[in-house]
This record gives structure tokens, sequence and C-alpha cells, in this order.
């Protein structure tokens, strides 16, 4: 089974989804806004992804620049546990989409990437 953390408001996460409904793979989608990511599972995401947590962060989003991006930053850089902690709190900031296909997963972003993840 094929899972999606999806954002409905996202282009990219639309188009993977589009593209998973389009080729009949089992999947399913889990709104993360709605069913929010605790700090388990987005370590588990994080280790799929073989990316560290800060690589999962939407820089440009506005949460992250008004709120922590000047700290980061200039003050105090944080470290993994607190980047995690931040995403749990702020889910809108968490890159998307994000697609698992048992022990693999990538970021949706290019939606393209997806192909990676799931046979033809």
């Amino acid at each position: 089974m094929i899972v999606i953390y999806h954002n409905p408001e996202s282009k990219n996460s639309n188009k993977c989804l589009e593209i998973l409904e389009t080729s009949k793979h089992d999947h399913e989608v889990i709104k993360y806004q709605e069913k929010p990511l605790d700090k388990t599972k987005l370590q588990k995401i994080i280790n799929l992804l073989k990316i560290n947590p800060e690589e999962l962060i939407r820089k440009e989003s506005k949460t992250w620049k008004e709120n922590f991006a000047h700290i980061h930053k200039d003050e105090h850089k944080f470290n993994n546990e607190e980047l995690m902690d931040i995403m749990v709190e702020y889910q809108e900031i968490i890159e998307r989409p994000i697609i698992i296909n048992g022990e693999k997963a990538v970021i949706g972003k290019p939606a393209k990437r997806i192909f990676d993840i799931i046979p033809d």
C-alpha cells in the first residue's frame, strides 16, 4: 500500500495524488494537517527519506520565516530534536507531499519524483 501525506492546497500534492489515482496502485491518503504527524511517525518518515530534519522544512513558508528563520540563522541553530518538535507543532512547515511505498519514500516536489518509488 502506497501512502501519501497530502495537502489539498498544494499543486504538487494534488498532482501526485492524481498520478496515484490513475496508476491503479492501492494507496491511502493522509491529510496530515487534519491528522497531524506525531514525533515518532515524523522520525520514521525522515529515516525513510534518508534526510535530516531540516531538509523537510519548507523554508519559504510564512510560519517558518516569521517565527524561526531568524533564530535558526542568527541566534541559535536548532538541533534535530528541536526541528522535529517545531514540525510537530507547526505541521504547515513540513515539505509536501510525502509518498511512502514500503521502505522507500520521496518528497513529491516535483510530482514526477513519485515514479522513483512506484512501479510502472
